[in-house]
């Protein structure tokens, strides 16, 4: 890597800590404007008040809101998220037990819509206009407009409720012993571990969730696919390779979807970001334990140290993942000089 790349390392390290301080800040004062008491809810209904404030001061809510915001970014500094007020245990510990499945999630989700997505692309672009273009259009748009919530409850109720072809929820059927931790990644651990029998299993679970996380980056995979391919099929090389005798599906998958490919690097990349603050819906909705179904009853407990946890720890995958994309791109197209 050239003095650029480190140029680009360097500026976006130095972007990760305003993203951090921004997105701490944002989630601080949206978290503090949500009516209810933390304490109280700890407390319990029955508490009196001496219980309450004993309760708030334990939890440093009884200080300035600024007060509070300036020791949670010095606990930040040093790498503690803080104590979740719900389980009581470091943020840190929950997210790291959380992670795992929700990245499995976003990874399935991420390469059915890539396996799906790039084929539906390069054959609209060939047949421009045509029934398949057609079909790809009606595909990127239904997975824009659909809400997350409303594709997995019909998906539930279609392959579960009716015809009984997958599970409704969970990672596991009960009464299975998850693989031995290696990743938390329950697919990679089977593997590592050798339990070939527990796979299918495993994927009968993460189909119907990744595939609703997933559905509206097909859309978007094929959209851009389409546009890349469509630019590339009109260079003067693509045009000098039919000439020379070349086969039209030689040309389209030698030639220019190589190219067109560069461009979609910067997008999925993203879109593994995208995937994992958008699995909170789908996790929800399938009962999929992972850091949706972790920030949304933080959510409901009022727990600011587990939901502001959340979103830092989210936002700096995010941005690592676009540091990540920044230098591949620049790997792939030796030409860019300068990116982002």
């Amino acid at each position: 890597m050239g003095i650029s790349g480190w140029l680009v390392v360097r500026r976006r390290l130095f972007n990760l800590v305003w993203v951090v301080i921004g997105v701490s800040l944002i989630t601080f004062t949206i978290s503090h404007l949500v009516p209810g008491d933390p304490a109280r809810l700890v407390a319990g209904d029955r508490a009196t008040p001496e219980i309450v404030a004993a309760v708030r001061a334990e939890l440093g809510l009884d200080k300035p809101l600024p007060v509070q915001y300036l020791h949670y970014m010095d606990q930040l500094l040093h790498g503690d998220l803080g104590i979740s007020i719900r389980t009581r245990r470091p943020v840190i510990q929950d997210i790291a037990a959380f992670f795992p499945a929700t990245l499995e999630l976003a990874l399935v989700a991420l390469l059915l819509a890539t396996l799906v997505g790039i084929p539906l692309g390069v054959l609209s672009a060939v047949y421009r206009n045509k029934f398949v273009d057609h079909i790809a259009r009606i595909v990127a748009v239904t997975g824009v407009s659909t809400p997350a919530f409303w594709l997995g409850l019909g998906l539930i109720v279609v392959f579960y409720g009716h015809l009984g072809w997958f599970p409704g929820g969970g990672r596991l059927d009960q009464g299975l012993t998850p693989p031995p931790h290696f990743t938390g990644l329950y697919l990679v651990d089977a593997v590592v571990a050798g339990d070939w029998p527990l796979i299918p299993d495993i994927l009968d679970h993460l189909l119907l969730p990744a595939v609703t996380l997933g559905f509206v980056h097909l859309g978007i995979v094929a959209r851009q696919i389409r546009s890349s391919m469509l630019e590339q099929l009109g260079e003067d090389y693509v045009r000098t390779a039919r000439a020379y005798g070349l086969s039209a599906w030689t040309v389209i998958l030698r030639h220019a979807l190589p190219n067109a490919l560069i461009p979609s690097v910067t997008m999925l990349g993203l879109a593994l970001g995208d995937l994992l603050y958008g699995a909170v819906l789908t996790e929800t909705v399938f009962s999929w334990p992972g850091m949706g179904a972790y920030v949304v009853d933080s959510i409901q407990a009022l727990d600011f140290p587990a939901v502001m946890g959340f979103a830092v720890v989210v936002s700096f995958a995010y941005v690592v993942l676009n540091l990540l994309v920044d230098l591949v791109y620049r790997w792939l197209d030796p030409r860019i000089t300068e990116v982002g």
